[in-house]
């Protein structure tokens, strides 16, 4: 065997450390050194695979061979059998639902098979805390073009025509963004990076910063060449430790390389970056409020115009774009804009990134082509909907978003589609949603959320948001009136026109959408008391349906304080002084015996 014949690939994301990745590497490592195998097998760690569901991960290269959820007591058979005797455990590969048979190859693993990965193109591929691994996958080529072969107009143009949106939310053209900004009078420049994702089931930059950070790097150094600044920062939330150790080696390893710094590969330009962790305020993802944040004022956004191009970050001339945004820059450069612009539709180039969760099967991190139909993700990506639920909705862009019912499932992912929905595209958070979610208790959760990250300065978002919480909060509890609706669009209307930043503009989107296309569920909660999806504890009876019942026992053996009575061949009963009103035996019956 030669050197290194098997690279072990073991994906080190966040989730997957969670899951106990670190102790699956220490077994391998345990197991090949029992078998001295130490020259001829390479344990690599890398950054998010993607396929969180699945966690902790493994690829085995260059077979290919997928495993999944794996733990240490795995780890001989998997070394005896494969690593020795070449033959793949076929337990430890991933078998699709409803199939008897497992997906050897990885990408062949519909979850995989239909992405296309621009952004991610280095994902669970390198270790993320190699410089040398990232310059062989044609790291840091972009820069060197950049640098030595093109003009900052030349850089600008190249971004205008490749089409690439900002992919923070509002989707403005980030070439014309950056073209704002070099045109801007000013001997100081800022570029900067907002890692500040705070979006409920977001992951998207996280991963990204924890996969391949050089790539933001290198995205940044081509964006600061094309506006002339020399000093950049990344804003990153103090809550992703794992993406800011990684940063910080990826900026020390670019250093020394020369990559960053002063006279950056010997061609005069100077260029430095620098982390600012922020403190979680969900606010300082907008633009305005994360340069103030970075000033050292609390962050709180200011009204535009003046914009950052012309007065950002201490009032001199600024660039903000988001992870996914400076990740997709290098490889416009390296291969053009035309390259760029086959992949998607006319107005939407490129691809997206999203982060995948709530009641799919394969939740994970995800890289899709813009304009693939919403239902090609949730069902070939994502495996459909777990416990072979129904479909009911899906919400995209976090709580400035908003929640696409079943009838729309095929429309294309593109930005103009999803906002004729009355939805945004937002970051890339996609939260699936079954048919025993309350509509009007996820607007509630969601406008909880932004309620509670609003910074207070204006009073539409301060004032407006906790009134429309009031009445949805009447609505959940059975105290709905007739009006409610009416109020709360009325209420929604006003602060979408009125509220200062994009925080307060968006926060009345998952109210909105819900009454568009959840209507019934709304009057529901207020004409007869009653929650259609039983999630609204309040309204609930907690009463046996006799005619309903299939006198199993299940419910009985689920219940945490014995607060149902059943007999063989009887219904149960449940005991109302008794129950804690927990739901155990409402999600247990398949039956929806239970009122």
């Amino acid at each position: 065997m030669g050197q290194h014949w098997a690279n072990l690939l073991i994906c080190a994301g966040t989730g997957c450390v969670a899951c106990g990745a670190l102790k699956v590497k220490a077994a391998l490592e345990e197991e090949i050194k029992k078998h001295n195998l130490q020259d001829e097998i390479k344990i690599v760690l890398t950054g998010c695979n993607g396929f969180c569901a699945k966690g902790p991960l493994m690829i085995v290269y260059p077979d290919g061979i997928f495993y999944q959820i794996l733990t240490p007591q795995n780890i001989p058979l998997l070394v005896e059998e494969h690593l020795l005797k070449g033959q793949p455990v076929k337990d430890l590969m991933y078998t699709p639902p409803g199939e008897k048979e497992p997906i050897p190859l990885m990408n062949d693993i519909p979850f995989f098979s239909h992405q296309v990965l621009l952004a991610l193109r280095n994902r669970g591929l390198i270790d993320a805390e190699s410089i040398d691994e990232y310059i062989a996958r044609d790291g840091y080529l972009g820069v060197a073009k950049a640098l030595f072969e093109m003009t900052p107009k030349e850089i600008i143009q190249t971004v205008k025509d490749s089409g690439l949106r900002g992919r923070g939310g509002a989707g403005f053209p980030t070439g014309l963004k950056w073209e704002f900004c070099a045109k801007a009078k000013g001997d100081i420049k800022y570029i900067l990076c907002n890692g500040d994702e705070g979006d409920p089931g977001a992951f998207m930059d996280r991963s990204i910063l924890e996969a391949d950070p050089h790539a933001v790097l290198e995205g940044m150094i081509i964006g600061a060449k094309a506006i002339g600044a020399h000093k950049g920062y990344i804003y990153v939330r103090a809550e992703y430790p794992l993406a800011v150790e990684r940063l910080g080696i990826a900026i020390d390893q670019a250093t020394k390389y020369g990559l960053l710094g002063k006279d950056i590969l010997g061609s005069g330009f100077d260029f430095e970056i620098e982390i600012y962790q922020g403190a979680g305020a969900f606010v300082c993802g907008e633009e305005t409020a994360l340069m103030i944040s970075i000033e050292g004022r609390r962050g709180m956004p200011r009204p535009r115009p003046p914009f950052p191009a012309h007065k950002g970050l201490w009032q001199k001339p600024s660039v903000l774009n988001n992870v996914e945004t400076f990740a997709n820059i290098p490889q416009i450069i390296l291969n053009g804009a035309k390259w760029y612009a086959n992949f998607g539709t006319e107005k939407s180039k490129g691809t997206k990134v999203f982060a995948l969760t709530g009641a799919v099967n394969n939740i994970g991190l995800i890289e899709v082509p813009m304009g693939i139909p919403l239902r090609k993700i949730i069902y070939d990506i994502g495996g459909g909907i777990q416990d072979r639920r129904k479909f009911k909705a899906v919400q995209i862009g976090g709580p400035s978003g908003g929640c696409i019912p079943e009838s729309l499932l095929d429309i294309p992912v593109d930005f103009e589609s999803i906002t004729q929905t009355g939805a945004i595209m937002g970051s890339g958070g996609m939260v699936v949603m079954d048919e025993t979610t309350c509509m009007v208790g996820i607007a509630k959760f969601f406008l909880e959320f932004t309620q509670d990250e609003s910074c207070g300065k204006c009073p539409p978002c301060r004032v407006g948001t906790k009134v429309m919480l009031d009445i949805l909060d009447n609505l959940t509890s059975g105290e709905g009136k007739e009006g409610d609706i009416e109020r709360l669009e009325e209420l929604a209307m006003t602060i979408r026109e009125t509220a200062l930043c994009g925080l307060g503009n968006t926060a009345p989107n998952p109210v909105l959408t819900t009454i568009k296309y959840f209507r019934d569920e709304y009057e529901a909660h207020i004409k007869e008391k009653r929650c259609p999806s039983r999630s609204c504890t309040p309204l609930l009876k907690f009463e046996v349906n006799i005619e309903m019942c299939k006198k199993c026992g299940k419910c009985v053996k689920v219940c945490p304080v014995d607060a149902i009575a059943w007999e063989k061949k009887q219904p149960a009963q449940i005991n109302k002084e008794k129950c804690i009103y927990c739901k155990t035996c409402l999600r247990t019956c398949q039956f929806y015996a239970i009122e």
